[in-house]
């Protein structure tokens, strides 16, 4: 992610247009533009000055879209680091706990794109971190507990993904309406989903991977079972089953369209490269990026 900061418009004329023409957007224009209008906004809540100066907003991604790989969150993150580089804000100005939820706020209030927290976060802290996003840090702070991990417990990870994609949006179904109505079975579902996140935290830092592919097995597993095979969709459900073909523990690593995966035997890696190019998928190993 790469973004360019120069001379050319104003942030107030940028919050001025999108105020006229917030229907209008398509594509990364609406999300540089809508973070510009909510980074305005939130200067001008908090008694922040904002110099007289002008600049040019361009990005580039190589995030594949529509994948559930929060390719729209990393340009709205990318963005704000630039406007605060460029307007000389640090943490004090706009603290690094609630950066994830201005995030989501230009996402959610501007754009109306339906997303949670986790994304945000670990593209504002970088690394590998461990999320508690427990009701009482939420109420009490405002945030979740984020603790970074050491990438060095991490094990070595791969990345398939579909070439033809849907709007990511569409595999949440019916699940969010289900929480909020207090279904018995999701409430016991999101439950039983941050028991894993401690489990695995827990496995890696201990490096033991046979039983983190466990948990990422028993991931999906449930995952199915609260959504449903008509929710995540044959091509989702084909990787999932080409991966496990291989003995390769394998998840989603978002909302569709992407799995991610731990082979126990590396040497079977090539084997499974090739059957998920062999049916059209994108296969790549994950590289670790540290906490900078």
């Amino acid at each position: 992610m790469v973004l360019f900061v120069g001379n050319l418009i104003s942030i107030k004329n940028v919050f001025l247009t999108f105020a006229l023409f917030t229907n209008r957007y398509f594509g990364g224009l609406r999300l540089l533009q809508a973070t510009c209008k909510k980074f305005y906004q939130y200067c001008s809540e908090q008694g922040i000055a904002l110099a007289k100066r002008n600049f040019t907003l361009k990005y580039d991604t190589n995030i594949p879209r529509q994948v559930g790989l929060a390719g729209s969150s990393a340009i709205v993150t990318a963005t704000l680091r630039c406007l605060m580089e460029f307007f000389n804000l640090n943490e004090l100005d706009l603290e690094k706990p609630i950066q994830p939820r201005f995030i989501l706020n230009v996402e959610k209030d501007e754009l109306f794109i339906n997303a949670g927290l986790q994304d945000r976060v670990i593209q504002v802290y970088e690394g590998l971190v461990y999320m508690d996003f427990h009701k009482d840090f939420i109420e009490k702070q405002g945030y979740g507990n984020y603790i970074h991990l050491s990438v060095d417990h991490m094990p070595k990870l791969w990345l398939a993904y579909v070439t033809d994609p849907s709007d990511s949006g569409k595999i949440h179904s019916n699940v969010r309406q289900r929480w909020n109505q207090g279904d018995k079975e999701v409430v016991a579902a999101m439950k039983e989903f941050g028991d894993y996140t401690d489990q695995a935290r827990d496995a890696l830092e201990k490096m033991d991977i046979t039983r983190l592919a466990d948990i990422m097995n028993k991931n999906f597993d449930l995952r199915r079972k609260i959504y449903g095979d008509a929710a995540l969709g044959e091509s989702n459900l084909r990787m999932i089953e080409i991966a496990r073909q291989s003995g390769s523990a394998v998840k989603f690593p978002g909302s569709g369209g992407a799995v991610i995966g731990l082979c126990l035997d590396e040497q079977h890696k090539d084997d499974l490269k090739k059957a998920f190019q062999a049916e059209g998928f994108v296969f790549c190993d994950i590289i670790p990026y540290p906490e900078s």
